[in-house]
């Protein structure tokens, strides 16, 4: 017994002037991405990390400590932590 094969169309709309299929699944970010196929092993993941490290943004370094500060201050609301020791004494 012989399985049918699936039939493949490149059907393209009568209108659509641009470049390949659209209909081609792809996010809008992936030409930007480093990480959409990683490489294998230890050492092309730690490759790819330190790649990332040397072409990192400052705005986005300066925005991530912003964010952890305020979430260290929050935590240390929450447990009740004396914040009297930051401020000089008068």
């Amino acid at each position: 017994m012989k399985l049918k094969k699936n039939r493949k169309y490149s059907y393209q709309p009568r209108y659509y002037k641009g470049e390949g299929s659209p209909y081609e699944l792809k996010h809008k970010f992936d030409e930007h991405r480093t990480t959409v196929n990683p490489a294998k092993g230890i050492k092309g993941k730690w490759n790819a990390a330190l790649d990332d490290y040397h072409n990192r943004d400052e705005k986005v370094n300066k925005r991530v400590l912003i964010i952890v500060g305020i979430l260290i201050f929050l935590f240390l609301l929450a447990i009740g932590f004396d914040l009297t020791i930051f401020l000089p004494k008068s």
